[in-house]
């Protein structure tokens, strides 16, 4: 094998990479030493700022293969042929601790697939669970604060985990997901994925429909204990990472089937409950799942940092047949996500491989976008870089990539509107009674070890209240454990 030339930055060859130039035999080193200097200041730039949220990920490519006839729902073209296979590129992540945490820890996982559809990249951007804590994005920023480390202590403090939660009632069905057994998948290969949100799905006719995702892992669900999870953290914090790696590289390639509700636009308006809340389910009674495709991973990244790391989704990236709900915390994510990722990444991120459009040639965005950090696809001297043009530059289609949403009333900050089962508590009682009894006594031991840890009264008793009126005997356990162990 022929030795290639190792050269700076500038391709210059380097004549020596163990040793600095000095002045004279150990001498002081030399300012004109570029070969040093260039690797020193690259060394200090290699990390970007970590997301805030989901800063801990793993990734893989795989494909989307349509099992089943959904054209009478949606007219995305890469849904509208069975047998159909589109390139995707999955994140997932867990999402209070930062870019240093262990895998193996009680936290949601974040589920988000970007498919390189020809009709431009598609991201959705999901949990592996189907509700989430807040229903109204402005309480988002505080949400995360609670549950990060304290700006004084540095550390995960009860005191604000619960203190948010005993404030924050819509919280209670997440809350008893999380503390269930659930709540620590054993791997990303062993855990359902969902869009969580409700998204819009338009046919060819314009008929509108709205869907929400359900991926359901083919290898089965397996979870961890809080004492397994500790030890397993103990060992390998990698280990959910380790796994994917290793699976994939041994040609175990990790599937998921991919099924979705759909209610009729016109039924939402007078759906028993919002059905745009993000802290509730659709009852599969009310509306079945129906199976579409299947989710299978078999590459893994050649760089972590350049395809994981650097790996932008955003929720505001649909294509054709695929659009937005009134669901409010995805319409504060349809921002929030991309902002983020100019951020961190620049402005320009979507030129970089792992996130540029397929559907397009070179991964070059059409449009009339320029300049800015880093910007490697300005075009050629005979691009415009204003419309409209006569010089035959990309035009609009004119063509709504999904059908519009109706809006009515008075702009201000109203909450959502009331419908006959909008409240915070029935369905956690329902997923409550539905646990078996060791299912039961394991979500009580969780939740009462987290919350006997607050120090305040008030809050304790505010988070039990919320358990109470979700399911009496719910409740009524809660209080026993978390007073029992108070009293040690």
């Amino acid at each position: 094998m022929t030795q290639r030339v190792l050269t700076t930055e500038s391709g210059a060859p380097v004549a020596d990479n163990q040793n600095s130039a000095t002045a004279g035999v150990g001498g002081p080193l030399l300012l004109q030493d570029q070969h040093l200097l260039e690797k020193l200041a690259r060394f200090n730039r290699e990390r970007i700022p970590e997301r805030v949220v989901h800063a801990r990920g793993s990734g893989a490519y795989g494909y989307f293969e349509v099992t089943d006839d959904v054209t009478g729902f949606t007219k995305a073209d890469f849904l509208s042929e069975v047998g159909r296979r589109t390139e995707t590129f999955i994140r997932f992540s867990t999402v209070a601790d930062s870019l240093g945490g262990a895998d193996a820890v009680r936290d949601p996982r974040g589920f988000a697939l970007k498919f390189y559809t020809e009709d431009g990249n598609y991201d959705l951007v999901g949990n592996n669970t189907p509700v989430f804590f807040i229903k109204d994005p402005i309480k988002f920023p505080d949400f995360i604060h609670s549950q990060k480390r304290d700006p004084f202590t540095g550390r995960q403090e009860p005191d604000n985990v619960w203190d948010f939660w005993a404030h924050s009632p819509e919280a209670t069905h997440q809350v008893t997901w999380l503390m269930g057994d659930r709540g620590i998948p054993a791997s990303y290969r062993h855990m359902n994925g969902y869009g969580s949100h409700t998204y819009q799905w338009t046919n060819a006719a314009g008929e509108a429909f709205f869907v929400k995702y359900h991926f359901k892992t083919n290898q089965g669900v397996r979870c961890l204990s809080s004492e397994q999870a500790a030890e397993i953290a103990g060992k390998d914090g990698n280990s959910h990472q380790t796994d994917l790696l290793q699976a994939i590289e041994r040609g175990v390639n990790p599937s998921w089937t991919l099924y979705v509700q759909l209610i009729p636009a016109a039924e939402a308006a007078d759906y028993r409950f919002n059905p745009f809340d993000l802290t509730k389910v659709w009852p599969h009674g009310d509306y079945p799942l129906q199976r579409v495709g299947r989710l299978v991973l078999d590459r893994s990244p050649d760089n972590v940092f350049a395809e994981v790391e650097q790996a932008a989704f955003s929720p505001n990236n649909f294509v054709p047949g695929i659009g937005p709900s009134p669901d409010k915390m995805l319409q504060g994510r349809l921002f929030a996500y991309a902002d983020a990722h100019r951020y961190r990444l620049g402005v320009n991120h979507t030129q970089l491989a792992v996130n540029a459009p397929k559907a397009v040639p070179g991964g070059a965005a059409e449009n009339y976008g320029r300049d800015g950090l880093m910007a490697t696809r300005n075009g050629s001297r005979q691009d415009k870089n204003y419309e409209p043009n006569s010089y035959a530059g990309p035009a609009q289609t004119d063509a709504a990539l999904s059908a519009p949403l109706a809006v009515q009333g008075w702009t201000g900050t109203h909450a959502a509107p009331a419908h006959v089962k909008d409240d915070d508590f029935f369905q956690a009682g329902e997923l409550y009674r539905l646990m078996s009894e060791e299912e039961k006594s394991r979500l009580i031991a969780n939740i009462a070890g987290g919350l006997s840890q607050v120090t305040r009264d008030d809050v304790i008793e505010k988070n039990i209240a919320h358990f109470h009126a979700a399911d009496a005997d719910y409740g009524k356990r809660v209080e026993e454990a978390v007073r029992a162990l108070r009293e040690d």
